[in-house]
């Protein structure tokens, strides 16, 4: 069996479509004997049959270090020259259509993965202009010719099942229990930020992003004042905006990401868009408690036993929730965070749960195309 994932949502720096397929591609390796390729931009053309192809694509303004195909013939090429025989798309851009094209040739599974939500991807580059029923339906002519379509929480299943996408299947995504670890506390990190151990100190890590709100993360932390201390992860250098507030780089490297978060107190996240939440998880991992906004994804996997939900884009209530959880017994919801982890988010239970999905596909009857039709098999933007 030969796997191929194809995907725009693939940045170096980070992302979490990129910690999932680096987590399946070594989760197959290790347990299986399935073949698995990754299709990705990058900054120039490499074929890597079983490990990560790249064809070259321009940097998306304004992403962290995203890039954009714009030859949808040669991903499609490339993906016919892999000889694939299950596809799974990432995005519903250029890689999708190109997997739907060599699905059909092929006559193979073509699944989706619904990681974004488009309309509000597209609310926020175009400022609204590409939104509403065009689009709704332009989801609903993708995901139909797709086998299956994954989504990674009950939200977006639901979005997709209203849309008349009636095979999308819930599957949430997983955590390396192993290296999100509480082991992994150190008190030096703090010392390194120059922070006295009585500080409270709380952490985010993720993109620098419009929809993550940090604004709302800062006016909550000015609200609090001293010994409430904020720890964001995601920035291009160290820097202290306030007296109580520390941005550091992004780490790349998992085990250094980990290290960070499990030396914080608590996971805080004011984001009301997200479709899942990965750094939620891991973060949960690392024994710690979350606050967030009631909103999203955050909901699904976030309650009162692991944590404090704080009303969305509302700076007070998210103080307020935040001085509510350090009234609680934080070691004893941290480890009631691990263990939701352990029990229901591990990547060993996603990718288990998946090949269920993908073995159901093989032996579905599908209609072969016509020379003729062939011909007529384009992307949008081809």
């Amino acid at each position: 069996m030969h796997l191929v994932d194809t995907t725009v949502f693939y940045s170096p720096t980070s992302g979490g479509v990129k910690r999932y397929l680096s987590a399946k591609h070594a989760w197959l390796a290790a347990h299986t004997s399935w073949e698995h390729t990754i299709v990705v931009p990058g900054r120039e053309d490499q074929l890597e049959r079983g490990g990560v192809c790249t064809l070259a694509g321009c940097v998306v303004p304004g992403t962290f270090n995203y890039r954009l195909p714009l030859n949808p013939r040669r991903w499609t090429r490339l993906l016919d020259a892999l000889e694939p025989t299950l596809i799974e798309a990432g995005d519903a851009f250029h890689p999708a259509w190109c997997g739907w094209t060599v699905a059909r040739r092929r006559n193979i599974p073509l699944v989706g993965f619904y990681h974004s939500n488009l309309p509000q991807l597209a609310a926020r580059r175009s400022c609204g202009w590409f939104t509403g029923p065009l689009l709704r339906r332009y989801i609903r002519l993708l995901y139909e010719r797709c086998d299956v379509v994954f989504a990674p929480s009950r939200l977006m299943c639901e979005y997709l099942q209203s849309l008349g996408v009636w095979h999308a299947v819930h599957q949430p995504l997983g955590v390396d229990a192993e290296v999100f670890n509480p082991a992994r506390r150190s008190d030096a990190l703090r010392r390194r930020l120059g922070l006295a151990p009585s500080a409270r100190v709380l952490v985010y890590a993720g993109r620098f992003a419009r929809e993550k709100n940090l604004p709302v993360l800062l006016q909550s932390f000015a609200r609090l004042g001293p010994p409430y201390h904020l720890v964001l992860i995601g920035g291009e250098e160290q820097a202290r905006p306030a007296a109580n507030v520390t941005m550091l780089p992004y780490r790349r490297d998992s085990v250094e990401l980990a290290e960070w978060l499990a030396s914080a107190d608590a996971l805080v996240h004011a984001g009301t868009k997200e479709t899942f939440g990965l750094v939620v998880l891991e973060g949960m991992a690392c024994g710690l408690p979350v606050v967030a906004a009631r909103a999203g994804a955050f909901p699904e996997f976030v309650d009162d036993s692991v944590g404090v939900l704080a009303e969305p884009n509302s700076d007070a209530s998210l103080a307020e929730a935040i001085a509510a959880l350090y009234e609680r017994d934080l070691e004893a919801v941290g480890a009631a965070a691990r263990a939701r982890v352990l029990r229901h988010f591990t990547w060993s239970r996603a990718f288990h749960a998946q090949l269920s999905v993908y073995a159901s596909l093989f032996g579905v009857q599908r209609l072969p195309l016509t020379d003729a039709a062939m011909l007529g098999l384009r992307s949008p933007s081809s």
